[in-house]
């Protein structure tokens, strides 16, 4: 890969170095500033939760149908990016408080906490972007990236990407299923069937919830107050595939084959971490409502730190990436959503080129820290599996 070519195993072991005491730094200055942030945006939450099922619950004119159904969105954005997903990750288990612990959250999605935090924590963070390893890479649907074999079916993947965000709940819910071996008859059936039920139940009580209970609440408004929940669902829905696309499919986030993953060392894993991710550029409440994965790259280096931690972080990351003649991929809201929308339409069509795939491993290191020229044969076999997979 062009981007690492130039560094030697000494360079590895001393980006490890670093990272590694970056991390130490933040973890041992953490303390009661950080709890009463993450306690202020749990209060927050709650607040704008109630005030816009009140706002339903009192009148079904549209301006306050239009205020409370934007305020639920608020409230499910923040539930779902900030604290869901950050408490999930066992960014605040550090508190010690088994109300906001990773073991015993359960956010508010269908998809139950258990298998997300095994298809996300494990199988994301530890395969960020590698072919055939990591199911985030276009989520089984959307073709990103040239090293990507194509197929007829991808000539209509940006109504698959557009369906997907409309629905990003439901392809959470049944992301860890693996529905590729399921199909295939290779899976686990027993393990299947568990997986089933809990997802069966965890959607019957969402519905139970958000499409027959609250709307009841309002009589003869069910239909009106129905209408705002899923609005509100699916602005949920629309954000947060938002963010995370733009996190890892713009121009800049690279893709890598399973021969990286050959005797990977931490410091490597902390680069591709780092090449894999793209971040967002904005202000303190954007960065809050994106659950600060708009520091995507900072959470994908450090993703069981604090997230109310990331931006000072971003810095001091980035200074590493110049010292290191590597990469650090941010832009603009607008501007990572064209690149991101302008790579799904264009590897929707077929490559005009036919050949051997360019990626390999990094260079190969040997003990005096130079570079040497990997076994690219071995490479391309490995994307060729991993395509094949």
């Amino acid at each position: 890969m062009t981007t690492t070519a130039h560094l030697t195993a000494a360079d590895y072991a001393a980006i490890g170095r670093e990272l590694d005491a970056l991390r130490a730094e933040i973890a041992a200055d953490l303390g009661p500033d950080d709890a009463a942030y993450i306690h202020r945006v749990i209060r927050t939450q709650r607040y704008l939760e109630l005030a816009g099922r009140a706002m339903l619950l009192a009148s079904s004119r549209k301006p306050v149908w239009i205020a409370g159904t934007v305020t639920l969105s608020l409230a499910k954005i923040l539930e779902n990016m900030e604290i869901g997903h950050n408490v999930m990750h066992g960014q605040w288990d550090w508190m010690r408080d088994e109300k906001i612990h990773s073991t015993t959250w359960e956010w508010d999605s269908v998809a139950p906490a258990e298998q997300w935090k095994h298809l996300h924590n494990y199988v994301h963070h530890t395969f960020t972007n590698v072919l055939g390893k990591d199911d985030d890479l276009g989520f089984g649907l959307v073709r990103i990236a040239p090293e990507q074999e194509w197929h007829p079916f991808f000539l209509a993947q940006p109504v698959y990407a557009l369906l997907l965000q409309m629905f990003f709940e439901y392809g959470v819910a049944v992301a860890d299923l693996e529905l590729d071996k399921v199909l295939a008859g290779e899976d686990d059936r027993a393990e299947t069937r568990r997986k089933l039920t809990a997802i069966r139940g965890k959607i019957a009580r969402q519905w139970g919830k958000d499409y027959v209970g609250f709307p009841l609440l309002t009589g003869r408004r069910f239909g009106y107050t129905l209408a705002a929940n899923a609005t509100a669902n699916i602005a949920r829905n629309l954000w947060a595939s938002t963010i995370i696309y733009c996190g890892h499919f713009p121009d800049g986030a690279e893709v890598f084959p399973e021969s990286w993953l050959d005797e990977e060392t931490k410091g490597e894993w902390y680069v591709r971490q780092l090449l894999g991710t793209a971040n967002i550029s904005g202000g303190r409440l954007f960065h809050i409502m994106t659950g600060n994965l708009s520091h995507q790259i900072e959470h994908h280096l450090f993703p069981d730190l604090p997230s109310n931690r990331y931006a000072e972080l971003a810095p001091r990351v980035r200074a590493l990436c110049e010292k290191y003649d590597l990469p650090y991929s941010t832009g603009g809201l607008t501007k990572q959503i064209g690149s991101t929308w302008s790579k799904i339409f264009r590897h929707a069509l077929p490559p005009k080129k036919t050949g051997t795939s360019h990626l390999s491993r990094p260079a190969n290191l040997d003990e005096s820290g130079t570079t040497a020229p990997r076994d690219l044969t071995r490479a391309v076999s490995s994307i060729g599996r991993a395509a094949d997979s």
